[in-house]
């Protein structure tokens, strides 16, 4: 281990941190709960000493997360936020209260948590996951701040995905499901939703979406082995009563004129399942939480990459819809809110994803699509091969950039002032859209 500067032999940097991690990750994913259980086991079992609000679902999960965790927030509790994908930091995938995670003290966690992988590693058990190391890193932090409650996001699936070594579950959340991670997962909606419903704990309380019929058959069946009450979202009893592509207003569950900062039609169903998440949340753990502290939540909630807007004349967006449901909903807002207006699409995704689907109902909208390769060169579907299948779809031009910062360029360089501009697909490449947009190109306007 490389001395530092105080001249210590075993203190370890974070730019040494991630390094030690960017070289566990090479090695992949391995699903199942034994190797994270005897890793957390190591560590004195900190998720023992927590409590979860679980979130699962297809689409969504990060807004609602955002939504549960700054209302718990505003309501006084010190709350845990542990998310995936991130799309400006690594470190936000590690929050309490919207505050990131220090450098440092994810450089002090990560040396702990090596010591323990030497340890699991004489008694002949197996190597952790790099997902797997990030859990036990939000657990051992969580616990050491004394979080009150933590939202926790899965990574992929439910019932075998690392996240769902906790026990104390209050909530378990879903968001709608639809096909995703197929290869894993399996290929139709009763098979993920067996696997999302995996995080379903004995005695917790069960907040969903609306799902369609088969997926919320599962969830039901899986609520009443487990002895759970199960609650339902209701489309039907919410009013939107003002909304744009800066955010909106809805009346839900008695309370009036709720906003949001967070834009598309997906946002209310987001708003609604939080909502419930809360009331949920409150009676499990016999706690009490304001009018004025939700409405405050919701008011307060960001989340970058979810229809955020970045600048105006032109408009330009970008969006995380990485399957087909996602871009039927970013269809839908796109439809509701620039009716009319000229679209230009920058679009990156992954290989393994529904990218032929995604393609066939965003780019008839789109006046020139912009193809780009993301960071990840090994699961991204290469920008010539979207170029042709989006090509299929789209009346006008498709072009495959070199890269990222000339697809933001040459879009805002097409674009005129009353058009809008689109970046969609992965998240993994929408913060590095996000820091050309917003440092490097002259600003023809600012969003409001």
């Amino acid at each position: 281990m490389k001395k530092n500067q105080k001249g210590n032999n075993d203190n370890v940097t974070y730019k040494e941190a991630r390094v030690y991690l960017d070289e566990v990750s090479k090695y992949g994913s391995v699903l199942g709960l034994d190797t994270v259980r005897e890793l957390l086991h190591e560590l004195g079992d900190p998720q023992k000493d927590l409590r979860f609000i679980h979130v699962a679902g297809t689409n969504g999960k990060g807004s609602v997360l955002a939504f549960i965790s700054t209302i718990l927030s505003e309501a006084g509790i010190r709350t845990g936020r542990y998310i995936s994908p991130t799309v400006v930091s690594y470190l936000e995938r590690i929050q309490i209260d919207g505050k990131w995670i220090s450098e440092e003290e994810f450089a002090e966690l990560v040396q702990e948590i090596q010591k323990a992988i030497v340890r699991m590693e004489a008694k002949g058990h197996h190597s952790p996951t790099v997902f797997e190391i990030e859990t036990a890193i939000a657990f051992l932090y969580f616990r050491k701040k004394q979080c009150g409650i933590v939202v926790l996001e899965t990574g992929l699936g439910g019932k075998e995905d690392a996240t769902n070594v906790v026990e104390h579950t209050l909530v378990s959340v879903f968001t709608p499901i639809s096909r995703d991670h197929m290869s894993f997962l399996g290929d139709t909606p009763e098979a993920i939703a067996e696997h999302k419903a995996g995080i379903i704990k004995p005695g917790c309380i069960v907040v969903s979406a609306p799902q369609e019929p088969e997926v919320r058959s599962v969830l039901e069946r899986r609520a009443a082995e487990q002895g759970c009450e199960i609650r339902f979202a209701k489309p039907e009893d919410a009013v939107v009563t003002q909304e744009d592509y800066r955010g909106q207003t809805f009346s839900y569950g008695g309370m009036k004129d709720l906003k949001i900062r967070l834009a598309g039609t997906c946002q209310i169903i987001n708003g609604m399942t939080a909502w419930e998440a809360v009331r949920a949340a409150e009676d499990a753990a016999g706690m009490q939480i304001r009018e004025e502290e939700i409405r405050r939540g919701f008011e307060k909630t960001r989340w970058p990459g979810r229809f955020t807007c970045l600048r105006e004349a032109p408009v330009f967006l970008v969006d995380g819809a990485h399957n087909a449901d996602g871009a039927r909903w970013l269809k839908a807002s796109v439809e509701r809110y620039f009716l009319g207006r000229r679209l230009f699409l920058i679009m990156g995704v992954f290989r393994d994803k529904e990218y032929e689907r995604m393609a066939q109902i965003m780019a008839p909208l789109a006046e020139r699509i912009y193809t780009v390769n993301l960071p990840d060169e090994k699961r991204s579907l290469s920008a010539e091969k979207l170029k042709k299948t989006a090509g299929v779809y789209c009346k006008g031009t498709v072009l495959a950039m070199d890269g990222i910062d000339q697809a933001v360029e040459e879009a805002m360089r097409d674009a005129g002032e009353r058009d809008v501009i689109l970046a969609f697909g992965s998240l993994s490449y929408l913060g590095r859209v996000m820091e050309v947009v917003q440092k490097r190109l002259p600003d023809k306007g600012s969003a409001k």
